[in-house]
Order: structure tokens, then C-alpha cells, then sequence
């Protein structure tokens, strides 16, 4: 048969191109593998966990017997709001250590590769943080009623403080996103970021109220994120806020809704860059 009479050859195509996740989906996705990893993993949650549960122990039961209130009050009250705000910062360096882990053993340019909106990745681990969170949260409250904290705020004033938490640790996440893949990669990186988190952590009203600092020293605890959230989680639950005078002890709420958002609007576009930065 000659060509004239065999009629056109079909051209052949290649496979036809995989279908792009949604953004939401991916991150779904990626929210289910890190929670499945926690799962079979559990010893750097359950560590950072009772690392909190010591310096708890151990603020309460050691140091808590000569640490004054400003206008009086129980130190235990004041304190356990204070924990869940530093188990919130503390939160940034496992986020870091994942999202570096990642990036040194490949994982991360295999995620670039597949059919993923850029920013699932991320998001997926910001909703496994997120639900690790909420735990963390949860033993702490049941903690501290069995060392006698009480809230004495209505039951919605108690839903806005624990939604305070959550907002600072969403914000706090994008911390830990950028600095994991921007110097994740580096040795020493684990000890650079322990450097920052912990004296902004140390430098608060998580353990003492900035009133009984030295004046400048004070002012810089009173403008801390953390002391922030801290203040406005003892306002919502009815303990003591160790703050009397100042912006912060009248506006703490506020400082509390905005520091998170000011950190989001910085660090969020940041980490997207890093990500967009990786080299295979």
C-alpha cells in the first residue's frame, strides 16, 4: 500500500500530563504524611512536650515560692498562661528542624517535582504543627488543673484565649518555614536559632511581670510578642496579668491579635521566597 493510499499517520503523543493538585489539597495530603510520621516517630513531640512539663515543674514548685505579684495573686495562676504562650515559641525550632531534615535528605526537591501548588508543602506543615498544637495546649490546660490553676473567665473568654494561642503559633510557624529552609541546611543552624528563641522566650512576662525588671529591661519583656499573647491569655482567663500600668496592660488583647498578624505579613512571603529559592 503506498503512501498516497494509507491516508495521514496519526502523530503520537506523549503521557498525558499528570493533573495539579490544588494548593489545599496538596497541603492536606502533606498534613496526613507528617501526622502518620509523628505516629510512628512520637519522641520529638512527646520530648518537647515534657520539656515544657519540666520548666513548668520546676518554675512552679522551685522558684515560684519567691516570685511577687504586682496587686497580689497566686504565682501558679499567673504562671501556667504564661507556659502556654513559651510552648508556643518554643514550637519554632521543631519546625525548623523538620522543614531542614526535609530539605538535606531530598524530600523537599521530590515535593518540587510533583504535581503541587508551591505553597502545599508549607502548608502541610503548618497543619500538622497546628494539630500537634492544639494537643500540646490540651495537656497543659489538664496539667494545670492538677496543680490547682483554675480560670475564673466565662467559657468564650476561655475559647478566645486558647484561639490567641494558636494565632501566635501560626504566626511563629512561618519563623520556623524560613529559617528551615534558608539556613536549615547549615551546620550549627539547630544552635543559631536556640540562640534567638531562647531570650526572646527568657526576655517576656512569661515568668516574672516586666514591672519587677529594671525599668528598660521591663520595656523591652512588656513589648515581646510573647508577653503579648501571655498578658492577654491571663486577662481572657480570669488570672493575674502581672501587668498594672502601660499600653499593655489596657490594650493586651490587641497587641495579642496584632503581633501575630505584623510577623504573618512578614514572614509568610519570606518563607514562599526560600521555597522558590531551593536548588535542586
Amino acid at each position: 500500500m503506498s503512501a498516497h493510499t494509507a491516508g495521514p499517520i496519526p502523530r503520537r503523543t506523549g503521557a498525558a500530563p499528570s493533573r495539579r493538585i490544588g494548593t489545599l489539597h496538596g497541603g492536606w495530603i502533606l498534613t496526613q504524611r507528617e501526622l502518620a510520621h509523628w505516629a510512628r516517630q512520637p519522641a520529638t513531640p512527646v520530648f518537647s512536650l515534657l520539656f515544657t512539663i519540666m520548666l513548668l515543674l520546676m518554675f512552679a514548685f522551685i522558684f515560684g515560692g519567691s516570685i511577687r505579684l504586682p496587686g497580689g495573686g497566686d504565682y501558679i495562676q499567673f504562671l501556667l498562661p504564661g507556659m502556654m504562650a513559651l510552648a508556643m515559641m518554643f514550637g519554632v525550632e521543631s519546625t525548623m528542624t523538620a522543614m531542614a531534615a526535609d530539605a538535606k535528605k531530598g524530600i523537599t526537591d521530590r515535593f518540587r517535582s510533583m504535581p503541587l501548588g508551591d505553597a502545599s508543602v508549607s502548608l502541610g506543615r503548618v497543619g500538622a504543627d497546628m494539630v500537634g498544637s492544639a494537643v500540646e495546649l490540651a495537656i497543659l490546660i489538664g496539667g494545670g488543673l492538677l496543680l490547682g490553676w483554675r480560670t475564673t473567665g466565662s467559657p468564650a473568654a476561655a475559647a478566645a484565649a486558647v484561639l490567641l494561642l494558636l494565632w501566635l503559633r501560626f504566626a511563629l510557624l512561618w519563623a520556623g518555614i524560613c529559617l528551615g529552609l534558608t539556613v536549615g541546611r547549615h551546620q550549627g543552624a539547630e544552635t543559631l536559632v536556640q540562640v534567638l528563641v531562647w531570650p526572646v522566650g527568657f526576655l517576656s512576662t512569661v515568668f516574672a511581670a516586666p514591672e519587677l525588671m529594671p525599668p528598660w529591661l521591663g520595656a523591652l519583656a512588656a513589648w515581646n510578642p510573647v508577653s503579648a499573647t501571655a498578658t492577654a491569655v491571663r486577662e481572657l482567663f480570669g488570672s493575674p496579668t502581672g501587668v498594672t500600668v502601660g499600653w499593655l496592660a489596657e490594650h493586651a488583647v490587641l497587641a495579642a491579635v496584632l503581633w501575630p498578624l505584623a510577623l504573618t505579613a512578614v514572614l509568610l512571603p519570606l518563607s514562599a521566597r526560600a521555597y522558590r529559592r531551593l536548588r535542586r
